[in-house]
């Protein structure tokens, strides 16, 4: 008796293909025609192993910036919630990642379906809202530089509240499990559910970029104002205006890339689509969660020296130089 082989790969859409099971009935109704075994498919998604992959890489790196944050008394700072914030939400993506692919081959049901896609959309929101949240955070200190003084805590609560809300809507019934031509590229949500999502995260986006050109405005305008009062120190105030300008250009040009393609594919693409397109777009995402701790958390030189601490017992002479000077915007 020959086994289905073929398995229900995780939350993402299945291509139907029903022809092999079709030839096979088609044979045993007929004594003439020799019985021919179907080509073996494979066990295992290559795809979902690169996934896996990702998320294992994802969680490596944040998990580091999570320890280094929690056991170094130094960086309680209320300036490192939000960057703790963003590396545990990434965090828990790369955690999702690695659950959904154990849980996809090992124990398939449609209550670890749920859970499943109710942890990575949390974790992914609270990772985007960590970042607009660290947007307005730099925006604020620079508008209002001399009186600023936000409480982050609230700002961690409700970032973190509203992701869990969102993450557990798939458990509370918006799901697709009972009608599957309600289904988005990512099932089990409904194309409606995907369809707020992504046009959620378009107008983050464009508040993002409206922030970012706004600090770049005032930082321009601050290093105008130093060059005008001490003319030499005009080069030095030039150089590290651009070297910010260009800093905030990779930070969001970064943002777009990753998240941009999936985001515009799941407002137009629903689970009829094929499978490779949504594999496609969805890994570039996952890379953003990769990215995040070069570009928030291993640049900034307080993390840095705790990290050297860590790992060597020592901090460099050029890093502790580096650490009087000004930080980048």
């Amino acid at each position: 008796m020959n086994e289905d082989l073929k398995v229900n790969l995780s939350w993402l859409p299945q291509d139907h293909v029903e022809a092999s099971s079709t030839e096979n009935a088609s044979a045993a109704g007929s004594s003439l025609v020799p019985a021919v075994d179907p080509e073996p498919e494979l066990l295992v998604n290559p795809w979902d192993i690169v996934l896996c992959t990702s998320g294992t890489l994802i969680s490596c790196e944040n998990a580091i910036v999570v320890l280094i944050i929690f056991h170094n008394p130094s960086l309680r700072a209320p300036m490192f919630l939000l960057i703790g914030s963003l590396a545990l939400a990434d965090l828990l993506a790369g955690i999702g990642l690695i659950i959904n692919f154990v849980f996809a081959y090992l124990l398939q049901s449609e209550a670890t379906k749920l859970v499943t896609i109710g942890l990575i959309v949390a974790s992914f929101s609270a990772s985007v809202g960590s970042l607009l949240a660290i947007t307005v955070d730099r925006y604020l200190s620079l508008y209002y530089a001399l009186t600023y003084n936000s409480e982050r805590t609230v700002t961690f609560i409700l970032l973190w509240g509203a992701s869990i809300c969102i993450g557990l809507l798939p458990v509370m019934g918006w799901n697709c499990l009972r009608d599957e031509s309600t289904c988005s590229v990512i099932r089990p949500l409904t194309k409606n559910n995907a369809a707020v999502l992504s046009v959620s995260f378009l107008l983050m986006f464009a508040l993002m970029l409206q922030l970012y050109i706004q600090i770049c405005k005032i930082v321009m305008r601050h290093a105008h104002q130093i060059a005008l009062q001490h003319h030499f120190l005009a080069t030095s105030h030039y150089v590290t205006t651009r070297k910010g300008v260009s800093t905030l250009a990779i930070i969001l040009g970064t943002f777009a890339a990753c998240w941009m393609p999936f985001t515009l594919y799941s407002l137009i693409a629903d689970y009829t689509y094929p499978s490779i397109y949504t594999y496609a777009t969805l890994l570039p995402a996952t890379y953003n969660s990769i990215i995040n701790p070069v570009i928030y958390a291993f640049r900034n030189q307080e993390i840095q020296k705790a990290l050297w601490l860590v790992c060597c017992g020592c901090i460099p002479s050029n890093l502790s130089q580096r650490a009087r000077s000004p930080s980048d915007v």
